[in-house]
């Protein structure tokens, strides 16, 4: 049985699975339940109200309001650490969790507030032995997983175009935008911004961008506003069709190229196939995933290198965003 100590209380911790018992948890502490080879040894939260509630919920035996007030914990003491608490304390607490030696930690995302901290936590953790997981969710939900083995074989030809639409900040959901399409079409450069458009955080805007893989397939990055409502959609054309995730992964669509039953010659996409997606499997999958690797030395599917290569490109957007126009970057829309 595999300890773990969780940082932070929130929703990701175990809030969104607070009225759920499912096999297709939402969150960390629901994920250890319910793969079972995980022991909820301990949390902290400075929130008194919500330490409480969570500890009570997920069976937890210490709850502390900070690292500190846990009192001694030998380095090793527990076997995962997993970091859900605010963005702004990830830095703090990534250092407090690599001074444990906890044998791997698997971290909300971003892993911290700039690319630069980031790799310097990838590096200390290299350093320390510790293997670092990050929770880019869709790199383990099977069917994008599946996605992408279909593409890299061909089985949907050439890709043509991308466009992915999201909200939220280029940092926190654009992230998981490009690092999406880093799982399904490799590394993306950076061609031109457009306008920053601030419809969650101060410091951290949606920002539209044109973007090239290395193979020359362009990709274009558009938002919506999160004050309309919550965004994350993509879709790739092909020489064969077009696939689009919809509803941030609980749903996909497919259609095919085919010859036009109208216009004699032409060939047109057919009507598209809807199928439920396997979002909902990605927790799961992620604390799968990480016992195979504490077990069996398996590879872990998004690391601390996958996070730092979409987080690098995120800020080479929200940089060309504010080089183009200073104003925008700092005042809401």
């Amino acid at each position: 049985m595999h300890s773990v100590l969780i940082l932070g209380c929130g929703n990701i911790a175990g809030g969104f699975d607070t009225e759920r018992e499912s096999a297709a948890p939402l969150t960390h502490a629901g994920g250890y339940r319910a793969h079972g080879g995980f022991h909820i040894a301990a949390c902290v939260d400075p929130d008194d109200a919500r330490r409480e509630a969570f500890a009570a919920r997920w069976n937890v035996d210490r709850a502390a309001a900070s690292i500190a007030a846990l009192g001694s914990a030998a380095p090793g003491a527990f076997d995962v650490i997993s970091i859900c608490s605010p963005n702004a304390c990830h830095a703090e607490h990534l250092d407090a969790a690599i001074a444990l030696r906890p044998r791997l930690i698997f971290c909300e995302k971003p892993v911290t507030d700039s690319a630069a901290e980031t790799e310097a936590a990838v590096q200390r953790c290299a350093e320390a032995g510790v293997a670092l997981a990050v929770n880019y969710s869709r790199r383990w939900a099977p069917d994008t997983i599946a996605l992408a083995e279909e593409l890299a074989a061909g089985e949907w030809g050439a890709v043509r175009s991308v466009v992915g639409t999201y909200t939220k900040g280029v940092v926190h959901n654009g992230g998981h935008m490009i690092d999406l399409i880093h799982l399904l079409l490799g590394p993306v450069r950076l061609i031109a911004a457009g306008q920053a458009v601030h419809d969650f955080w101060d410091d951290d805007p949606s920002v539209p961008a044109l973007l090239e893989t290395e193979s020359g397939v362009a990709v274009h990055l558009a938002i919506g506003d999160a004050r309309d409502c919550a965004l994350f959609e993509l879709t790739i054309i092909t020489e064969r069709g077009e696939i689009a995730m919809r509803d941030g992964g609980f749903a996909w669509s497919e259609r095919r190229v085919g010859d036009s039953a109208i216009f004699p010659g032409y060939r047109t996409l057919g009507q598209p196939t809807i199928r439920v997606g396997e979002y909902e499997r990605a927790m799961r999958a992620a604390i799968d995933n990480i016992a195979a690797a504490l077990d069996h030395g398996a590879a872990l599917r998004s690391t601390g290198e996958t996070a730092l290569a979409a987080q690098r490109v995120c800020e080479a957007i929200r940089t060309a965003a504010r080089a183009a126009d200073p104003l925008s970057a700092r005042t809401k829309q």
